[in-house]
């Protein structure tokens, strides 16, 4: 049971007439802080896999989690927090995508690797990754919406198809099948970028 499920489950328990507005409200605001703590750096880089921006990104998941406190009320009845939270910073980032009409076409790599697993990694193992992560993301850039979508949740979140098909509100045979084009796409452009960079050193 997660931290905030402990903290509802408890509340629950409680007669509804006994709590006052200010026990509830704070039992909610303590419910929010527990999924803030535990899920803010999955949402950020959720956020930034598709704004491609930090502030952007940051932004989208304070956005997120007001979202959230707006519902504050029907938390008690969310099965999966870390689903239903990746389904509203998706819609937030892609409203911003929206909204903005452009994205940068550069990558930091200093900030990639702030969305990196950094343990056990030196920091050349650290920049080299990251400016893998860059070139993937590239790629990333150059697939089909539909398919970088499934993909980005898929390998970024690793969400199951069904988590997918949640967050994205399609069927699993359609996670499935866009899954399957997406891997393949990505793996021509990635030939296609390692013989480009092969052909340079020569």
């Amino acid at each position: 049971m997660s931290t905030s499920q402990a903290i509802y489950a408890g509340w629950m328990e409680i007669p509804t007439s006994a709590v006052n507005e200010d026990a509830r409200r704070h039992a909610e605001d303590a419910a929010i802080a527990a999924l803030v703590d535990q899920y803010a750096a999955a949402l950020y880089r959720v956020a930034y896999s598709v704004l491609r921006s930090p502030s952007d990104a940051e932004d989208a998941v304070q956005e997120a989690f007001l979202r959230v406190l707006r519902h504050r009320h029907s938390l008690a009845e969310v099965r999966d927090h870390r689903v239903w939270l990746i389904r509203i910073v998706w819609n937030v980032t892609l409203d911003r995508k929206r909204r903005a009409k452009t994205r940068p076409e550069t990558d930091d790599v200093a900030e990639l690797a702030r969305v990196l697993p950094a343990k056990g990694l030196s920091q050349e193992e650290l920049a080299a990754a990251a400016e893998h992560h860059a070139r993937v993301l590239a790629c990333v850039e150059r697939l089909p919406a539909k398919e970088r979508d499934v993909l980005l949740l898929s390998a970024f979140e690793e969400l199951t198809s069904v988590e997918i098909a949640s967050v994205l509100g399609i069927t699993e045979s359609s996670v499935r099948s866009r899954l399957f084009r997406a891997r393949n796409l990505m793996a021509e452009l990635l030939d296609y970028k390692r013989s480009q960079h092969e052909r340079s050193l020569r």
